[in-house]
């Protein structure tokens, strides 16, 4: 399971959510804030980038190579409005991990593999609260994607009843915000992490 943050200024707030969402299963995290000043995100980024570090999950930050660097992450995810995986490459590193929003294009996908990719990521496959109007993917993406030799991420409206059903169709992973962090309760954010987890059979921390 890879979680993607809520929006939220309090830094101290988002990174206990997602500590709980850690401690539930989560395996990877994705800092995500649009909206957010430089600042504030390399506050938030700093302070997420050390406690997930000593939790040994893995680490991507959303848009922003930099940043990525800056903070010591363990890569960067990039839309098609965000450059090319070489040019995040260039600016992160050689070891860093690289992920890419393929949307529901399987072209696009073998592009970025082509191109440096070490993951990519299709979606939406369900109607999505975080983002209502995001490009809708066909479930048999994945089991087609699986030929690229690299990890397949599903996003998009992901919650405990659906995810098994994606995982069985060959994704990897699933990337999840409304499900887990509806509430700002630690405890129901790790019972919630911990409801997909199971989906997928992933250990509980």
């Amino acid at each position: 399971m890879y979680v993607l943050t809520p929006d939220t200024d309090d830094t101290d707030a988002l990174v206990a959510r997602v500590a709980a969402a850690a401690e539930g299963g989560a395996v990877a995290v994705q800092y995500r804030h649009k909206h957010a000043s430089r600042a504030k995100r390399l506050q938030q980024a700093s302070a997420l980038a050390g406690m997930l570090a000593a939790r040994n999950i893995l680490f991507i930050v959303n848009d922003d190579p930099a940043l990525a660097a800056e903070v010591g992450a363990d890569g960067v995810h990039i839309g098609e409005d965000d450059g090319s995986p070489a040019a995040a490459r260039a600016r992160i590193g050689a070891d860093a991990i690289i992920g890419v929003s393929c949307y529901g294009d399987l072209d696009r996908a073998v592009a970025a593999v082509s191109a440096g990719a070490d993951y990519v990521a299709f979606g939406s496959f369900h109607a999505s609260a975080t983002k209502p109007a995001a490009r809708r993917a066909d479930l048999s993406l994945l089991p087609r994607a699986r030929a690229l030799r690299v990890p397949v991420v599903a996003i998009g409206g992901i919650d405990a009843a659906n995810a098994g059903a994606l995982f069985a169709a060959g994704a990897d992973a699933v990337a999840v915000v409304s499900a887990v962090f509806a509430s700002e309760d630690p405890a129901s954010i790790r019972n919630a992490a911990a409801a997909i987890a199971r989906a997928a059979s992933l250990p509980i921390r």
